[in-house]
């Protein structure tokens, strides 16, 4: 009876301690999600041998607990250290910081600015780049006493205005999006979303940017001056276009293109005496325009179902059942637009052949193949249409202008005559 007894107030002491253990461990789940600490345990009485009886604590935990006195009547399983979860995190749910490419390479405290500015996706920079370069190649042939070097020059501060102001877009895009990037699934790990940069810091970094972007533009003549500051209310405004619009890649067209003008007074033709010029560049800047609309409706198609939650407008969405059409369209008009602008600056048949010949190629082929439904394929021919057709329409322009700088022309006319 008093074996019973005694075994019996074992037992209950037992279970007060299995008990306990499962109150610390729900408390420390929540600060300490991570820990792995199985909770199954199970207490037995042994089997009666001879004149004793004795109690186990058996527990699939690795982690047991031990009372604080151990004595006759019992025994326990012995203790092992506490296992940590070694898993990596969920890129799908959790940031990952990038491993490879360029930004892998930086400071840790610069990774969220890097990131801010897109510097480990260049396309956007070329996309901004391409439409200075157009200019400043068509106007390259109006100019008088222009050489290659000076050409070269200007096309390389174009290019690094271009690095800057589209890490500025950017900035500012995400400053305004900043509380719709986190509903999207390609935005929610920027760096204004996901909390690693605040508000104030993006806004100090940008205007860093916009002072540097200024420096760049105070190298050209000073007419740029006058023509490049228009541009930049509409680089702010354009994440507004989204909230107002079905068609914010039209506002992102006026801005993206508006490099189409700068070639000209950057090598000192004067659009307001030159009326060629003027027709040149206007037509340019249209074309870009609609290029720039094309490219960005086959962009947003990748996030028209995270822009359905949102509440966010976009052209995709607007003829997401008659997309190629209009594709088809706004690759028509791109065109034509640019054979108007070679027409008016007197280009010969190296442009049509090389700039408008290459449009229509890879235009074509774009349209054609790009899937729509799939956010990979808009992604590659987002990227990869960029170096297709903009490429192409320079080395027609780079031609054209080698034909005229050498005389390639005159000799040609010289010979009919002969």
């Amino acid at each position: 009876m008093l074996l019973s007894t005694s075994s019996n107030r074992l037992f209950r002491r037992a279970q007060l301690l299995h008990c306990c253990r499962h109150t610390y461990s729900s408390i420390g789940s929540r600060y300490h999600s991570r820990l792995s600490i199985p909770l199954a345990g199970q207490l037995t009485p042994a089997k009666s041998t001879g004149s004793s009886s004795t109690l186990h604590l058996h527990t699939a935990n690795p982690l047991a607990i031990i009372p604080r006195h151990t004595g006759q009547g019992y025994s326990t399983a012995t203790t092992t250290p506490i296992a940590t979860d070694s898993m990596e995190p969920n890129p799908v749910t959790h940031y990952t910081p990038p491993q490879t490419g360029l930004i892998a390479s930086l400071p840790k405290s610069w990774i969220p600015y890097a990131e801010l500015v897109r510097l480990d996706k260049p396309t956007g920079t070329y996309y901004l780049f391409f439409p200075t370069l157009f200019s400043t190649l068509l106007a390259a042939p109006m100019a008088t006493g222009v050489a290659p070097l000076q050409v070269l020059g200007t096309v390389g501060l174009f290019f690094t205005g271009a690095l800057i102001m589209r890490g500025a877009g950017c900035a500012i895009n995400d400053l305004w999006d900043r509380n719709l990037d986190p509903h999207v699934e390609r935005t929610k790990f920027r760096p204004i979303a996901r909390g690693a940069l605040s508000p104030k810091n993006a806004i100090l970094f940008t205007g860093s940017q916009l002072l540097a972007g200024l420096g760049v533009l105070l190298q050209f003549p000073s007419q740029c001056l006058w023509y490049g500051i228009p541009s930049l209310p509409i680089v702010v405004i354009y994440p507004l276009a989204k909230r107002v619009t079905n068609y914010p890649q039209a506002v992102l067209g006026l801005a993206f293109s508006w490099g189409a003008i700068m070639g000209f007074p950057a090598l000192g033709v004067d659009l307001l005496a030159n009326h060629d010029a003027m027709m040149a560049a206007a037509a340019l800047y249209t074309s870009c325009i609609s290029w720039a609309v094309l490219y960005d409706m086959i962009y947003a198609h990748m996030d028209i179902k995270d822009d359905v939650a949102a509440g966010i407008k976009s052209i995709a969405l607007r003829h997401e059942h008659n997309t190629k059409a209009v594709l088809t369209g706004l690759a028509v008009a791109q065109v034509s637009l640019l054979g108007a602008a070679g027409l008016a600056a007197g280009c010969g048949p190296v442009f049509f052949a090389g700039s408008c010949g290459s449009a229509i190629l890879t235009l074509g082929l774009m349209i054609w193949k790009v899937q729509l439904k799939s956010v990979s394929s808009c992604w590659w021919w987002f990227k990869n249409g960029c170096l297709l057709t903009g490429g192409g329409i320079s080395l027609g322009l780079l031609g054209e202008y080698a034909a005229q700088y050498y005389g390639l022309y005159d000799k040609e006319e010289l010979a009919k005559l002969e």
